[in-house]
């Protein structure tokens, strides 16, 4: 006979960025939580995502500064990385977060529960022998990495997860996939020295961002001998006695140490007991309405799960929404078009609302600018370059904002207030922005987008 766990106003299966999020929103709001996890609260973001590769990240920008220091006038010399220490460096990173969410989840009172979860009816999820009746219940099981069915050995092929671990810098790398992870870890293998291909069957790379800002991206990593092969669809791997062998469509073939399978993520639904308690699925993503509700009982799923942008501060505000929602507020529905979006490359890539092509496509009239970092001072004492491409719509608001640069992704904040908040571009020229910063790239191009440029001449 199954052990009753008590009843709580809001059961979560999973603890990362959605779950947790939904969970401290819903005990400040005055519910009794349960927040069920099998690994370790902060999910992927937290352990495997986010953090860990910012860290990683970080590293290479160190070492990137190291070796070009002459370009600053500094006399230093790179050595090399030293895996140890930058592994000892990232778990530092991510265990000081992970005690300090801990902390915090305890000090709201929140019950957190240890094991695998599966939804066992319209109003509990079952551990073990043990029944947590929820008269909510959130689903929150997130993602894990896409592997097209193919062989992970976790030496030579691997996934984002095994590169998180690597105990050496491999001579060379093809990093299956041009999209954001893709694109981060191609970079920190350059940073650390390898040799790096990246094989992407769409025609760009970060083939969701603006086609411009992919461009410049390309140009960027070509200078830094990042070699890409995109428009071309990968065909097979095989494992050799050095490394493996990538075949191509259209019979091209990749000789490489490792290959690094980084097509994207893929949700965790599987054996759930999702579908045997009526919640609706597709391509193993759990189907919501606008209210994030499964259309059955009072059930509820964020995140990675769901058919939404995979970032971890959309699962944040998913989860607060939910808690929200729950206790009544009537919360605002979330315009994924205004998240911010951030690939933490060198350089990076950051923007926030449409493109030019969804503008296109959805009707608008519009004005752009391409703002060079050339013009902008502090841009050039980070010795960057880059551009900040504002799109409005003709006698109307801000429609997007695309960028590419050392660090620009830390410019996006401003981006979308100016988005959200549908500002005009001669209410943004009117703002002062500090000098000397990267941020008056973001104010010059609103000053010529209201037909009074400073430092660009039009």
């Amino acid at each position: 006979m199954s052990e009753n766990g008590g009843t709580f106003d809001l059961v979560i299966l999973g603890a990362g960025s959605g779950g947790y999020a939904a969970a401290i929103r819903a005990s400040e709001l005055g519910m009794k939580v349960a927040l069920i996890e099998k690994n370790k609260l902060g999910g992927t973001c937290l352990h495997v995502g986010c953090i860990p590769t910012k860290a990683l990240l970080h590293s290479a920008e160190v070492a990137d500064a190291a070796r070009d220091s002459e370009t600053f006038g500094v006399k230093a010399s790179f050595e090399g990385i030293d895996m140890a220490g930058v592994n000892a460096y990232k778990d530092k990173v991510v265990s000081r977060m992970f005690k300090g969410l801990s902390g915090l989840i305890k000090a709201h009172g929140i019950t957190v529960v240890e094991g695998e979860g599966r939804l066992t009816g319209r109003d509990e999820v079952t551990v073990g022998d043990t029944v947590y009746k929820g008269t909510n219940i959130l689903l929150a099981s997130g993602s894990t990495p896409k592997t097209l069915g193919l062989e992970i050995d976790g030496e030579k092929v691997i996934t984002s997860e095994h590169a998180l671990e690597m105990q050496h810098v491999p001579k060379s790398v093809v990093v299956l996939g041009g999209g954001v992870i893709g694109v981060e870890f191609a970079s920190v293998y350059r940073s650390y020295g390898a040799e790096v291909t990246i094989v992407e069957a769409l025609p760009h790379l970060l083939p969701l961002e603006d086609e411009s800002t992919s461009k410049q991206l390309e140009r960027a990593f070509r200078k830094r001998g990042i070699k890409y092969e995109l428009n071309t669809p990968f065909e097979s791997v095989k494992t050799t006695d050095t490394g493996v062998s990538v075949s191509l469509q259209g019979g091209k073939s990749l000789e490489a140490e490792v290959m690094l399978v980084a097509i994207g993520r893929a949700p965790v639904s599987e054996g759930l007991g999702y579908e045997d308690n009526g919640v609706e699925m597709e391509r193993g993503f759990v189907k919501v309405d606008e209210n994030l509700h499964t259309g059955v009982g009072n059930i509820y799923a964020v995140g990675d799960l769901i058919p939404t942008l995979q970032l971890a501060h959309v699962g944040f505000a998913e989860g607060i929404y939910v808690a929200e929602q729950i206790a009544g507020l009537n919360p605002p529905a979330i315009d994924y078009d205004g998240v911010p979006r951030i690939t933490y490359s060198e350089p990076e890539v950051a923007s926030v609302g449409l493109t030019s092509a969804q503008a296109q496509e959805r009707g608008y009239e519009t004005v752009e600018i391409d703002y060079n970092l050339g013009g902008n001072g502090k841009s050039q004492i980070l010795q960057t370059q880059g551009s900040v491409k504002v799109i409005a719509q003709k006698d109307g608001p801000v429609l997007g904002v695309h960028m590419i640069g050392s660090r620009v992704g830390e410019l996006t904040a401003e981006g979308q207030l100016i988005y959200n908040w549908e500002a005009l571009p001669s209410e943004v020229a009117q703002l002062v922005h500090p000098h000397p910063t990267q941020s008056e790239a973001i104010g010059e191009a609103h000053l010529a987008l209201a037909g009074k440029p400073l430092h660009v001449h039009e």
